[in-house]
């Protein structure tokens, strides 16, 4: 499942592994929105194969719940905690702009 998980990073400049009911999940999205950014998002719930994914990503995080799980750059960045600190110290922007996920 570890190639999977690492396949899936690298479908595009972000890649956020969500689960469809969860409010943090949410949160992330809206904000990569907000930023105009085109992300890849992978419900988990809604794969056959979510389930190992998320063990997968809890391993790589080391935490449970491992959603949303956010991929920059085909690196993982973290969960809603460690993106929302790079984006309130003005380090996330930079960050997609290297990842070509935004021009601005």
């Amino acid at each position: 499942m570890a190639e999977r998980v690492s396949r899936l990073s690298t479908e595009k400049a972000v890649v956020i592994f969500t689960r469809s009911q969860c409010p943090m999940c949410h949160a992330m999205l809206s904000l990569f929105s907000e930023l105009d950014v085109c992300a890849a998002v992978h419900e988990l719930d809604k794969d056959p194969r979510g389930r190992d994914m998320e063990r997968e990503l809890a391993r790589r995080l080391g935490r449970t719940p491992p959603v949303p799980a956010v991929f920059v750059g085909d690196n993982l960045v973290g969960s809603t905690d460690k993106v929302m600190s790079l984006h309130l110290g003005g380090e996330l922007v930079p960050m997609l702009k290297a990842a070509g996920a935004i021009w601005l």
